[in-house]
């Protein structure tokens, strides 16, 4: 008998998600929902290992993951690992503790297939489009680009661009000035080069930002009543003086601005402003759904291939 219940485990750069929901006929209703800030990506040694306090936190993440799934049947969960499972020399070694944990299976996702969920859990939850449309999901290690049609993606793109890591490189101890943004927006555009103008070319009507720098920047923009829709291009040179002005991000004292998400804001806005300057982008809405929901779409479809209509 197909499970009634279903949980998505999202084990990102930046923060762990526990996503659990029930079946009601067609659809998925979401009971509980989990996050813990575990910064894995911080983790990363220059030798690319995870350090021991990552794992540590990691570790106990997870503990308390496992008690949210209650037992739930093996074939009801399904646990993905990103950008820094692919990146950290010791990841397979880890993964094996972090397992034991969780008291699942643990994928470590290829970045095409992490793009390929994200899209399918932001589309899901779109009105129904005849047209192009792009997704944009910067994550704690990588940032996913994705131009699909309906429920079909036709292009999907992982690259190295991550707020953890651009934060840590290029905003050390929380300092913020003009020539910091400026090797950062630099460099998050020679990552973007390759991909600019197949994406330009193949062209889309709306673009969505999904995962947590999209809604931290439209959250700010919002509720400093620079934007009411999302995010814009001048919004965003808005929050860039602001940030210059503040000088650092302890003194970022701006409504919307959260600590847990402050602390990666910088390297996440740096690639956000390059990212609409390659792409030529004067507008993003912001998606209520990312990764964890493509995931519970993927486990719907496997359970009920026939009802998957959510």
């Amino acid at each position: 008998m197909p499970p009634t219940k279903l949980a998505a485990v999202d084990l990102g750069s930046n923060s762990f998600h526990v996503h659990i929901a029930r079946v009601s006929g067609r659809d998925l209703v979401l009971d509980d929902h989990h996050k813990e800030t575990v910064r894995l990506g911080a983790g990363i040694t220059p030798d690319l290992d995870f350090d021991a306090a990552a794992q540590t936190r990691a570790l106990v993440a997870l503990a308390r993951f496992a008690r949210k799934l209650g037992g739930l049947p093996p074939d009801a969960v399904h646990a993905v690992g990103t950008n820094a499972w692919r990146v950290a020399v010791n990841a397979a070694a880890f993964k094996r503790a972090a397992e034991a944990a969780l008291g699942y299976p643990i994928e470590i996702l290829t970045g095409h297939e992490e793009a390929r969920l994200i899209y399918v859990g932001v589309a899901h939850h779109l009105p129904a489009a005849d047209f192009n449309r792009l997704i944009v999901d910067i994550g704690g290690g990588s940032t996913e680009f994705i131009i699909g049609e309906t429920l079909k993606p036709k292009l999907t793109e992982s690259l190295a661009l991550g707020c953890v890591s651009f934060t840590e490189r290029y905003f050390a101890g929380g300092h913020l000035d003009e020539a910091r943004f400026a090797l950062a927006e630099a460099e998050a555009t020679r990552v973007l080069a390759p991909i600019t103008a197949h994406y330009r070319a193949e062209g889309w009507r709306e673009a969505y930002g999904s995962s947590g720098t999209a809604k931290s920047i439209g959250s700010i923009l919002s509720k400093n009543d620079v934007s009411k829709a999302g995010i814009t291009r001048g919004g965003l040179a808005w929050l860039k003086r602001e940030a210059i002005r503040a000088g650092s991000i302890a003194r970022l004292k701006l409504a919307g601005v959260k600590g847990d998400r402050a602390q990666v804001l910088p390297g996440g806005l740096a690639i956000m402003l390059a990212i609409f300057a390659a792409l030529d982008i004067e507008h993003m809405h912001v998606a209520d759904t990312a990764l964890r929901d493509g995931v519970l779409v993927d486990l719907l479809e496997r359970a009920h291939p026939l009802d998957a209509m959510w």
